[in-house]
């Protein structure tokens, strides 16, 4: 994981998670995430979550392109961080009460 951490850490991606880490409500967030990136962008993570969400619980590309309007290359993307990449979407449902479905 520490390779993972190399291509992204640096002193303003430090700064900007601990700002992120400073918000303590739902509505602090979209405050912030409102003045930080555009609609489109939020709408993007919330679908990549979304399909996270989806395939954990098992479901289809065709169930999750129909459910969220993701391309299948999205899908494609979301899946392979899933299984291969550092663990943070893991982390993030687990937090939400999300489990893998057997």
């Amino acid at each position: 994981m520490a390779d993972f951490n190399s291509k992204i850490k640096s002193k303003q991606v430090d700064e900007l998670f601990d700002a992120i880490l400073s918000l303590k409500t739902k509505e602090e967030c979209y405050k912030f995430f409102e003045d930080l990136c555009t609609v489109k962008e939020i709408q993007s993570f919330s679908q990549r979550l979304e399909v996270a969400k989806l395939l954990t619980q098992k479901k289809t590309y065709s169930e999750i392109e129909n459910k969220t309007g993701a391309s299948t290359a999205t899908i494609s993307r979301v899946n392979r961080s899933l299984n291969y990449g550092a663990g943070g979407y893991k982390i993030v449902l687990e937090r939400m009460g999300i489990s893998e479905s057997k």
